[in-house]
């Protein structure tokens, strides 16, 4: 058992795990190593009477208890041992529901809770509880220094908030969060001390997802937190599929025109932006000589590159259907953008693919213009798909902007003054 546990802990979160079969062997790993988390049975050779986990509690590792049984005297006295979770051995199931919490503790570091209350002692409880079980936890004394920290951080998943405050009361705290941040984006957790049995209805009503009454059980409590952020989870998951290119992995059509034009509202007027539309060369050909599975790695292959050359800059990048791709260059002006779309049509043309023994070059052309402030951004859209198409009339394999269009129009001219004769 130990050994299929760790090799599947270590397949399916990354985590590095240490196996000890006694207290002896635990204590020389705790006194060298820093440990985010532990799993433990309650019998050891050498502590036939669950010593580990006071052993464990010594040196603040958060523990979840693996055990044969777990009686409700058992379970109160390992509570007040400050254990994070339980978990019997009770079916065939059971190493799944170890490798379940042992990835939801891991993961619950990527979420920060805001605990409010005004009453430090209360406050600490709660920050206690969800600091053992990972969150990134913030704390704050009032409902007016809530709203600050929200204003201030970007990222904060869910608040627990009391109600009684002296400058604010949680309802009204409530109320006010939901003015600017959805359910979608932040849970929010009622509670309080209050015999008005009516008070979970009003907080639920004014916006929190969730409510209970002190004093709370924590295994309830936090029940009631795992709960609510994987909501979180599956709703950030179900926005993530339905924003991306199943194929690629970049964001697809919708996602780009969306988050593009919400770039460019938030956007400065003294901060300049640029947009490029570009095309796999001859797309078509490789489809029909190689097959569609070298069609689809080609497609991969052109994603994956322009993925790593926005990342720096934190430039967006999309797929737009078929072989054509999109590009947001954040804070680039005219000149920044051309060079930084010849250098992705060069680090392209670099790459080979070999198809049945046969290698494959693969090159693209890019339409690129630097977005006019007062412009649509569908205009400065269809001037970068202009572009683009003369990048193509005229050879491909290369890159169009506005500081080539003279030279673009010329050689255009030219081609149709040869079609005449």
């Amino acid at each position: 058992m130990t050994m299929l546990l760790r090799q599947r802990m270590e397949e399916e979160t990354g985590a590095q795990v240490i196996c000890c079969n006694s207290h002896a062997a635990a204590r020389i790993c705790l006194e060298n190593e820093e440990f985010t988390l532990a799993l433990t049975g309650l019998n050891l050779p050498d502590s036939p009477r669950g010593e580990i986990v006071a052993l464990l509690g010594d040196f603040g590792v958060p523990t979840i208890v693996f055990t044969a049984m777990f009686d409700p005297e058992a379970r109160e006295r390992y509570a007040q041992k400050k254990i994070i979770d339980y978990i019997v051995k009770d079916g065939p199931r059971t190493v799944e529901t170890v490798l379940q919490t042992v990835a939801r503790i891991l993961s619950n570091s990527a979420f920060t809770i805001l605990v409010v209350d005004d009453a430090r002692s209360a406050r600490s409880g709660l920050v206690e509880i969800l600091t053992r079980q990972n969150f990134r936890v913030l704390e704050a004394h009032s409902g007016k220094q809530a709203l600050e920290i929200l204003e201030a951080e970007e990222k904060i998943d869910l608040v627990v908030t009391d109600y009684h405050m002296p400058d604010m009361d949680g309802y009204e705290l409530t109320r006010r969060i939901r003015e600017t941040r959805s359910s979608e984006e932040m849970r929010i957790v009622g509670v309080s001390s209050s015999t008005d049995r009516w008070l979970s209805a009003s907080f639920l009503k004014a916006g929190a997802c969730d409510f209970m009454y002190r004093p709370f059980v924590p295994e309830e409590l936090q029940c009631r937190i795992d709960n609510n952020i994987e909501t979180l989870r599956q709703i950030q998951r179900l926005r993530y599929l339905a924003d991306r290119d199943y194929l690629t992995g970049l964001a697809n059509r919708r996602c780009f025109f969306e988050k593009t034009r919400q770039m460019e509202e938030a956007r400065s007027l003294d901060n300049f932006s640029s947009v490029a539309i570009l095309d796999i060369d001859h797309f078509k050909r490789i489809n029909d000589t190689y097959g569609h599975e070298a069609g689809d790695r080609v497609l991969k292959m052109v994603a994956d590159t322009l993925s790593e050359a926005c990342a720096p800059a934190k430039h967006f990048a999309a797929r737009l259907g078929g072989e054509e791709f999109a590009l947001y260059l954040r804070n680039t002006d005219a000149f920044q953008a051309h060079s930084f779309c010849e250098q992705v049509r060069q680090q392209i043309e670099e790459l080979v693919m070999e198809v049945n023994e046969r290698e494959i070059a693969v090159t693209i052309s890019i339409g690129v213009v630097e977005t006019e402030t007062g412009e649509s951004f569908d205009n400065n859209l269809n001037a970068a798909d202009q572009l683009l198409y003369l990048a193509k009339s005229n050879g491909r394999n290369r890159v169009y902007s506005t500081l080539t269009l003279p030279e673009a129009m010329a050689a255009a001219n030219a081609s149709a003054v040869a079609e005449l004769f």
